[in-house]
């Protein structure tokens, strides 16, 4: 069966007993693993007891399909239902799979765990169409699930968080479930018992370094039309192993926000209102920067600077020049536009 993304987590908690197999799938690497972990304390009370858990490369299988029947119906020594874990499985296994969801024996809870998987990929096919099994996909988290994620890990610790340190998180942790729980894990420990509520203040503190945040101050360079800063900024994140397109996607969304506050502007709003209705809100600490650049920017002027990213993007994806280059160049363009605009 295919379970949907709304029903997820209930049906993890406390999965079908009919349910012989479960395999979770997607990009969220952390995700699938939190969920392979929870799965396995649900039903064998822990992840390393070594009478009621096993795992093994599901690669395994191709030289040793039978290991599969085995393990899924040999009974636990101390009692109590066993789970069998196969990570990083593909379709080159989908064949094993299918023939032993025909018939299969014991009563153990087989767990695969496998990385983005097409709607066409044979071994999530088997997984959604079997009775007897489900497909569960792991994808990044939204900011509405980041945000339940924020309250609920922190609630736990005894600490509430104030509106802007919650929207700066959720617009900064990130798709990976995993990172994003070490990095409040490490938010928690900072917090330590003096002081009951997270600030924004607080989260800059603590997190306020990563790579995430040091984007920002490349942005805002950009659109400040400053191009040491963008060069030096650019020449770190990538040193770091931040991804030159990902760059550009976020200088070209940070573009599209002042092109929505210029439309608020146009109909009439003042420049606080106009920024206040964006979506996550501006932080804090760039507000006033960003009203300036809205200011500055007019709607031609954007709509180049957008044109220079997204050709730039379209060039790091479909030729042979050196994404870096290709990145670092548009960047600079952009903040060559924004000098241009302050002269004006």
């Amino acid at each position: 069966m295919k379970v949907d993304a709304r029903r997820a987590e209930g049906f993890l908690a406390k999965p079908d007993a009919s349910v012989r197999a479960i395999l979770l799938y997607g990009p969220d690497v952390g995700l699938v693993r939190e969920r392979m972990v929870a799965l396995t304390r649900a039903i064998a009370g822990s992840t390393d007891d070594p009478f009621r858990t096993a795992e093994f490369p599901a690669d395994s299988l191709r030289s040793d399909p039978a290991r599969l029947g085995d393990e899924a119906a040999a009974l636990a020594l101390t009692g109590g239902r066993r789970v069998v874990r196969f990570r990083d499985a593909s379709d080159t296994v989908a064949g094993v799979f299918a023939d032993w969801l025909k018939a299969p024996l014991g009563d153990s809870l087989v767990i695969v765990t496998a990385g983005e998987l097409t709607p066409r990929a044979k071994l999530r096919q088997v997984f959604e169409d079997a009775d007897q099994a489900a497909a569960v996909a792991c994808y990044t988290d939204e900011a509405d699930v980041l945000a339940r994620l924020v309250r609920e890990t922190l609630k736990g610790a005894g600490l509430t968080v104030t509106s802007e340190a919650l929207d700066w998180l959720t617009d900064h942790l990130g798709g990976d479930r995993e990172l994003s729980r070490r990095e409040l894990e490490k938010l928690v420990t900072y917090m330590g018992t003096g002081n009951s509520t997270v600030t924004a203040e607080d989260v800059l503190a603590c997190i306020g370094d990563t790579a995430a945040f040091d984007v920002d101050d490349l942005i805002f360079a950009m659109a400040d039309g400053d191009q040491a800063a963008v060069q030096r900024t650019f020449l770190r994140l990538t040193a770091e192993g931040t991804s030159p397109i990902a760059v550009i996607t976020a200088a070209a969304r940070h573009l599209v926000r002042l092109h929505e506050t210029r439309g608020r502007l146009a109909d009439g709003r003042n420049l606080e209102q106009a920024v206040a209705g964006l979506r996550p809100p501006v932080f804090f600490k760039f507000k006033t920067r960003f009203q300036a650049q809205a200011n500055k920017w007019n709607e031609a002027l954007l709509a180049r600077g957008l044109e220079l990213l997204t050709d730039a993007e379209v060039a790091a994806k479909s030729t042979d020049m050196p994404v870096e280059a290709v990145a670092e160049r548009a960047l600079i363009q952009v903040a060559q536009a924004a000098r241009s605009a302050t002269r004006r």
